[in-house]
């Protein structure tokens, strides 16, 4: 095992160095017991079993191309990274019934992250002003934006789960294994803690390791529950910089 790692150790220095595309065929075929692995992780959402294997191969290969194996970071780490992401943005294009704007769909999905957040920290509902002042938008666009999300397609609990087992989404539901989430965010965060301040790290550490809320790690911090979002979402992209630094835009 500790000899074909470093025979793939090898084989990502020299495609880095060539760019050979027989060498990148060999380091996808490699790895895509990972991209299938975690294809069904998503296979409750409502599409087939086949498209998203095909998506998460489309998320090893970027991943592939784009790793620097001189960075101090596993490849299989990386490339969940990639993957995970490829396959969320597939499901999040997938899931509008009614096509709205590129835009609009991610500002809608930008606000339904910062009501719960934002409502919890005043303790009421938030105003159209408050949230277009939160997400740095015009009240126009969240207007517009909360109208497109009326769209936002949900599958059915009786739709089929798309993997063949034969059950239903709300079948399944309940059914997946927490602990095992949360090993998948400790091995991907971990390399990672090191490039963030002492106060981020104990944020991340707190919320992805022990599962705290939000409202009880600010609690715990002595800071303000938006203080934590806002230095867990700068958190989150500094880390996602350093797993992904190449990575377009899109």
């Amino acid at each position: 095992m500790a000899t074909d790692r470093e025979s793939l150790k090898a084989t990502f220095v020299e495609f880095a160095r060539t760019r050979d595309v027989a060498l990148r065929d060999q380091l996808v075929g490699a790895h895509m017991g990972l991209a299938a692995y975690l294809a069904r992780r998503f296979a409750n959402r409502g599409q087939p079993l086949e498209d998203l294997t095909q998506v998460a191969a489309l998320g090893l290969l970027k991943a592939v191309e784009r790793f620097d194996p001189s960075l101090n970071i596993e490849f299989s780490t990386y490339a969940t990274t990639t993957i995970v992401g490829e396959l969320k943005r597939y499901l999040r294009d997938k899931g509008w019934a009614v096509r709205a704007p590129r835009r609009m769909q991610e500002l809608y999905l930008s606000l339904s992250r910062v009501v719960d957040a934002l409502g919890q920290e005043l303790g009421r509902s938030p105003t159209i002003a408050e949230l277009a002042a939160e997400i740095e938008a015009s009240e126009e666009d969240v207007l517009e934006a909360l109208e497109a999300g009326q769209a936002y397609r949900f599958a059915s609990l009786d739709a089929p789960r798309g993997d063949g087992e034969g059950d239903s989404v709300g079948e399944s539901m309940g059914a997946e294994d927490e602990e095992l989430a949360r090993a998948e965010q400790r091995a991907i965060l971990t390399p990672m803690l090191d490039q963030l301040p002492l106060r981020q790290r104990q944020i991340v550490h707190l919320r992805f390791f022990e599962g705290l809320t939000q409202s009880e790690i600010a609690r715990r911090l002595g800071i303000s529950q938006m203080q934590v979002s806002r230095l867990l979402t700068r958190s989150v992209a500094q880390m996602r910089a350093v797993a992904n630094p190449t990575a377009e835009d899109g």
